[in-house]
């Protein structure tokens, strides 16, 4: 065949633009959301690592500023009313100065009147709470004492002579006489075993509080006379009380707790209806309640 005779045969190239199949346009779109996650985790981070202050300042810093504050028409400070009497909008010039009048700052000094009556109310609930938490405590050192006596052999036949209880002073911790069964020895000062064991026994319970102490002693009257004794009975009842201010001290109770020991001989009977009568005779040992320690007025 001759060249002329042959068939002219035409190939047609088609280009491809980008690479594959799919072309490359979806690449851009994942670095777009790659590029808005990655500003999406700095910003939770920088919300994250920013205090309060800085939140405010920067919600400040974009808040408009041009924004009017009232729902009136006119948008301004008068809020479409006028100060004057005369004109359509005069009634309410009443309320527009009401709205405008400054309030006292928080930290504004108050009336002298005001500052006595919560510094009385502010120092009336101090005591109210220190009386509160003293209560607590005594019952505390009161059950303790109880639960002492009970756990103790030696003490627990004796717990018929020990009364406990709570005063306008403090907590009142009696060792009282029986028949047959006396904390002293007659006409003695001196501590018999009984009454040793049961100073020793309240002493533990002293020493769980920092109160101070006062130890009374008290004896009866006279057998038959119906009424308290001469002298020798107000001699006899404070040696009573100093000889156990003694042995609580032996037992560990310091010094200068001791606030006062004093003898009222028969004149405060525990039984008033028979002064001779052996549970007269008695120690009674007062834990004292202390008096809240307020701050001076320095205004006077």
């Amino acid at each position: 065949m001759s060249s002329s005779d042959r068939p002219i045969l035409i190939k047609k190239i088609k280009k491809v633009a980008g690479h594959g199949h799919h072309g490359g346009a979806w690449k851009v779109a994942y670095a777009d959301f790659v590029t808005a996650m990655m500003a999406f985790f700095l910003l939770m981070w920088l919300i994250n690592t920013t205090d309060p202050e800085q939140k405010r300042g920067i919600a400040e810093y974009f808040a408009p500023a041009s924004v009017s504050q009232t729902t009136s028409g006119s948008g301004g400070i008068l809020g479409g009313t006028a100060l004057g009497d005369d004109g359509a909008k005069g009634s309410g010039s009443m309320s527009v100065i009401n709205q405008l009048a400054p309030e006292a700052p928080p930290d504004a000094p108050q009336e002298a009147g005001q500052s006595s009556n919560l510094a009385a109310a502010s120092e009336e609930a101090l005591r109210a709470e220190i009386a509160r938490r003293e209560a607590a405590e005594f019952a505390s050192a009161a059950e303790s004492l109880r639960q002492a006596m009970q756990s103790m052999p030696e003490l627990a036949e004796l717990s018929k002579q020990l009364i406990i209880d709570q005063t306008p002073e403090g907590l009142r911790i009696q060792l009282v006489d029986q028949e047959g069964r006396s904390m002293f020895d007659t006409n003695s000062s001196r501590p018999n075993p009984r009454a040793t064991l049961l100073l020793r026994a309240i002493s533990r319970v002293i020493n769980q509080l920092p109160n101070r102490i006062s130890i009374t002693g008290h004896t009866s009257a006279a057998p038959g006379s119906g009424r308290a004794s001469g002298a020798n009975d107000w001699a006899l009842s404070s040696a009573r009380a100093n000889a156990s201010r003694l042995v609580l001290q032996g037992a560990g109770v310091d010094a200068d707790r001791v606030y006062q020991v004093s003898g009222k001989a028969g004149s405060d009977p525990l039984y008033p209806d028979d002064p001779a009568l052996a549970g007269n005779r008695r120690i009674a040992i007062v834990l004292l309640r202390e008096a809240p320690v307020l701050p001076t007025d320095t205004s006077l």
